[in-house]
């Protein structure tokens, strides 16, 4: 990226010149700003903001630096001359706020021969620097075949070296080519804070020629249909009347409207209102002797244990399109558990993986089952679903659980509609600490018998799936708002927000918990990620490693080997067309990425071409991400996909 050095400018000034720029260098030491202004342009930018102050020009040096970093300082470049005692003092601001120390050497009479700078990067790294930052003077073109050197050791993007003067000027440029995050412009030749720096007009020319940016404002978010589908079942089953709002149809909602008629209920859709009269669901007390439940998984796993409570006799269960060639994981023996038997029309063993079309013969039996929560989650939430109903207590524990946000999102909405359900989450000490999901060995619910669902006015929360993509288009490729989510929620993929923000991109919310979400470029990182708990992220985070330089690791791969496609296969095969160099070691992924500023300077961009969408909403969405990055068109043989969860997708990214 380039960042634009300002100084000598008044705030307002400052505020006004933010807006046109990806990144900015704010010299404390030559701009003359309160306190308070530090406070309110350090905090109030989403453009990521480098501050500096030289330690030479300005005895409040350390003070002014602390001050940025507590507002909000991206960045903050400290020399290296600085005393031991400033130095840890910035480094631990840096660490409590979580601000990148830049550590810089700056040589203003020549180059120093190549061991000794690379003894001074060594050095910069053991006092702290994230970043380090070598800046000399070129008296030949050797100087800047010196500095260039220093790239062949460093990380991608931890160094940015260049050199200054008029022989130095290309090496500002190549700095670039050889990974630096970022490089030093000015805003015109009389504000060059060095010899041989370019005006940042200059040097988007030269690195980004035509290439065009995205941004979009206010884009509304789909409703969740991991809440929609839950919602939609629990008010068929309700004694009453409810009232959903937030609706928005997809080919997964619209089959769950479709089942809740099957069950019996009536459904009205009035806009983004449904309202629906429940069949006011008892034990044993459905006659139905087949359903649907189109392309979605999730329905059908929900919906087995529940047909397994509520019908006297076997139920027929089929789907359409690749559902019926996805496995019922560890179906058999999950439902055994409890009693119920399961009839797949195919020549499968009983002991293996089952099929739709299947039997699903009951009665569900109340009691203790301990099963495996490997497969996911979506049996589970079925069992959760049902065990209510029944007229006796029982316990459902989940070893080595997957996906628990969806649990827990099951449990939340069936207590909207009447379900009460205890649980516990086990762990070691490090869970016990930390809380983080991912640790989670065990999940203990505890269901008390003899429950019924009671009708419930429902807002149905706007889609995190729906919304990553987007969020990832502005991190990469420019400037994105999206509008309608709720940073409270319990969605799985909310997760997103934190791998970008470990990723580096500039993220802000405005107006509450609520509010639009504003991503925004800017120098990105590799990355670790565990998305076992939330699967339907990895093609999308794929895409963002990608263009993070360095290896950044994913968890998760074995979740994704019955999803609409076998998934990993898919990604891994389409970043492998695209040029992306993948390594797939058993349940992780490691995408090893090149920064969008690097690919643009030497025209290693991805590579466009004829793509499948392995019939996979979620493949299409990463893949149309992916397309802004390449260097012809992406064309997909199939688009219209995306309806499965989403069908305003491909409308709604046409806006960037």
């Amino acid at each position: 990226m380039i960042a634009t050095s300002i100084q000598n400018k008044e705030l307002h000034q400052i505020l006004d010149l933010l807006p046109g720029l990806e990144m900015a260098e704010i010299r404390l030491d030559r701009c003359a700003l309160e306190e308070e202004e530090i406070d309110r342009l350090f905090s109030e930018s989403d453009v990521p903001l480098i501050a500096t102050c030289r330690l030479a020009e300005e005895s409040q040096a350390p003070a002014l630096l602390e001050r940025a970093i507590q507002a909000g300082a991206k960045y903050a470049d400290l020399e290296m001359e600085a005393p031991a005692a400033v130095g840890r003092r910035i480094r631990e601001a840096c660490r409590e706020w979580g601000t990148v120390l830049i550590r810089s050497y700056h040589n203003f009479e020549g180059t120093p021969p190549l061991p000794v700078l690379q003894s001074l990067v060594e050095r910069a790294r053991q006092f702290g620097g994230e970043v380090v930052k070598i800046v000399t003077t070129a008296t030949s073109e050797a100087d800047n075949a010196v500095i260039a050197q220093l790239y062949d050791a460093a990380e991608p993007g931890t160094l940015v070296a260049f050199c200054m003067g008029e022989k130095g000027r290309a090496s500002r440029l190549e700095a670039l080519k050889r990974g630096a995050p970022f490089t030093y412009a000015c805003l015109s030749e009389e504000d060059a804070t060095a010899s041989g720096q370019w005006t940042v007009e200059a040097m988007q020319k030269a690195v980004y020629g035509d290439f065009r940016f995205v941004k979009a404002e206010m884009l509304p978010m789909p409703s969740s249909k991991s809440f929609a589908q839950r919602a939609i079942v629990a008010a068929a089953l309700a004694e009453g009347t409810s009232h959903l709002s937030g609706y928005s149809p997809c080919g997964d909602n619209e089959s769950a409207l479709r089942v809740a008629k099957a069950l019996g209920a009536k459904v009205q859709v009035n806009g983004s209102q449904l309202v629906i009269e429940g069949i006011g669901a008892r034990e044993g007390g459905l006659n139905l002797q087949e359903l649907h439940t189109g392309e979605s998984g999730f329905l059908t796993r929900l919906m087995i244990p529940l047909l397994s409570a509520l019908s006297a006799e076997p139920v027929r269960v089929t789907g359409e399109k690749t559902l019926l060639s996805r496995p019922l994981t560890d179906a058999h023996d999950i439902m055994a558990a409890y009693g119920v038997r399961l009839y797949p029309e195919s020549n499968a063993s009983r002991k293996t993986d089952c099929y739709l079309p299947l039997k699903v013969a009951g009665p569900l039996l109340p009691g203790r089952a301990d099963v495996s929560g490997k497969g996911g989650s979506q049996l589970v939430s079925g069992l959760l679903a049902a065990l209510p109903l029944l007229q006796e207590k029982s316990v459902l524990y989940v070893h080595e659980p997957r996906s628990i946000p969806y649990l827990f999102i099951t449990v939340d909405v069936l207590k909207k509609f009447g379900i009460n359900i205890g649980s516990e989450m086990e762990g070691d000490e490090a869970f016990l600490e930390t809380q983080d999901w991912s640790l989670c060995t065990g999940v203990n619910f505890r269901i008390r018998g003899g429950q019924c669902y009671r009708a419930a006015d429902f807002a149905i929360e706007a889609d995190w799936s729906g919304a990553a993509p987007f969020l990832v288009a502005g991190a990469i490729f420019g400037d994105v708002e999206v509008t309608g989510l709720d940073t409270r929620s319990l969605q799985a993929d909310i997760s997103i927000m934190d791998i970008l923000t470990e990723a580096g991109a500039s993220m802000s919310q405005l107006d509450g918990e609520d509010g639009p979400i504003h991503v925004k470029r800017a120098p990105l990182s590799p990355f670790h990620a565990d998305l076992n708990n939330c699967p339907d992220l990895f093609p999308i985070v794929a895409v963002l490693a990608a263009f993070c330089p360095g290896e950044s690791h994913l968890l998760g791969v074995e979740r994704l080997r019955h999803k609409e496609t076998d998934r990993a296969s898919a990604i891994e095969q389409t970043l492998k067309q695209m040029g992306v160099e993948v390594v797939v070691n058993e349940d992780e992924m490691v995408v090893f990425g090149i920064s969008l500023v690097q690919r643009l300077a030497t025209g290693r961009l991805l590579k466009g071409g004829s793509y499948p969408s392995f019939a996979d909403h979620r493949m299409v969405m990463a893949l149309k991400v992916a397309a802004l990055g390449a260097d012809a068109p992406v064309v997909i043989d199939d688009t219209a996909c995306v309806a499965k969860s989403f069908p305003d997708f491909n409308e709604l990214f046409d806006r960037l």
